[in-house]
């Protein structure tokens, strides 16, 4: 089994959650593979790029994959899990559902106006600690990634937490409500989950059945 841990949007291999659960199997002896996602240009970031990126990260020998992904890591698992069967397991923290409609709101019309006429927007981006612009070419291309879309049945665990000011945990909710094979978790935390790294870690464990 090949592990890959995909990071949140404007973060980094560096991001606390990414250390956390990187040190959580080192622990363990397991390999686990923290891709950077911004690929040294968060300026031309699109999911079809992050999944593109990942899926070259596939051992070609048919090994089969469980996806970590935290929030746009998450949503990209996802997405990567309908449309790669090596892909066998899916863990989501905070998966980014309905992205554009949380996030574009929060930006108003009138910016996201000017994002569409001026090609870019500034982002801050964490893992950098500074505001990077970014190509609207990342809302026209995420538009096209749909929950509905996402329809294999594959074993799936969602943790999300109930206060989280980011992707309301309704998301999740909904998604894992129509979905059988879906594992749902909901935290008493925030879209970071920092307050409940131990809970994360012993579902994963339990359920990718690891030492």
């Amino acid at each position: 089994m090949q592990y890959i841990y995909l990071h949140g949007f404007a973060s980094s291999p560096n991001s606390a959650k990414a250390r956390d659960i990187g040190d959580r199997f080192a622990q363990i002896q397991t390999k686990l593979k923290i891709p950077d996602l911004n690929a040294g240009d968060f300026s031309q970031l699109t999911i079809t790029r992050q999944i593109t990126q990942v899926a070259a990260e596939f051992s070609n020998n048919f090994t089969p994959v469980t996806l970590i992904g935290s929030s746009l890591g998450g949503l990209t698992c996802a997405h990567l899990g309908q449309e790669y069967l090596q892909v066998q397991r899916l863990v989501l923290l905070a998966p980014a559902f309905g992205f554009l409609s949380h996030w574009l709101p929060k930006l108003g019309d009138q910016e996201v106006q000017r994002w569409q006429q001026e090609k870019s927007i500034m982002v801050y981006h964490y893992g950098e600690k500074r505001a990077i612009p970014l190509s609207y070419n990342f809302v026209t291309d995420a538009a096209q990634y749909q929950e509905k879309l996402l329809q294999r049945s594959i074993p799936t665990l969602i943790l999300h937490g109930k206060k989280d000011e980011v992707i309301p945990i309704e998301a999740s909710r909904d998604f894992a409500y129509s979905r059988s094979w879906v594992d749902f978790i909901e935290l008493d935390s925030d879209h970071a989950l920092g307050n409940v790294m131990e809970e994360i870690w012993q579902a994963i464990r339990l359920f990718c059945h690891l030492p």
